[in-house]
């Protein structure tokens, strides 16, 4: 049988209380003794960088959400909603954004447009296919 060790109580350390006082812990010190004086500067811009940014200017729709004031200085133009699927984009972004109706429609667009692509994709050659199928059929029933 295992022999238990005795084990010394433990006494409690007295911790050592803080001598600050309540106007010591409020944002209402001198900037020289508060903690994050150094993040609350004014941001500066790096050296070389273009100051100010110039605003982006589209020549096709874009959509922003309802929420914000203005378009952010830079923002894609390189798929410009067209078709359904950009119908359904207009109607999406014209609801706010905590409405579920608002992303789902965004997901729906999505899908409608890979489907989109896919009959654009396929419109070159479907089309001689389905003149030259047609054209086979009627040769074939006029020879029936």
């Amino acid at each position: 049988m295992r022999q238990k060790t005795p084990r010394k109580p433990r006494t409690a350390t007295p911790r050592a209380k803080s001598k600050q006082k309540a106007t010591d812990i409020a944002v209402d010190l001198d900037t020289s003794r508060r903690p994050g004086v150094p993040m609350e500067t004014a941001p500066r811009p790096l050296a070389g960088a273009r100051v100010p940014i110039a605003p982006q200017h589209a020549d096709v729709p874009v959509y922003k959400h309802a929420g914000r004031r203005q378009m952010p200085p830079v923002f894609g133009t390189a798929q410009p909603p067209q078709g359904l699927s950009g119908l359904l984009r207009r109607a999406a972004y014209g609801k706010p954004d905590h409405v579920p109706s608002h992303w789902m429609l965004l997901l729906l667009a999505d899908r409608v447009d890979v489907w989109e692509h896919r009959l654009r994709k396929s419109l070159p050659w479907v089309a001689p296919t389905a003149v030259v199928l047609a054209a086979g059929l009627v040769w074939r029933a006029r020879r029936a």
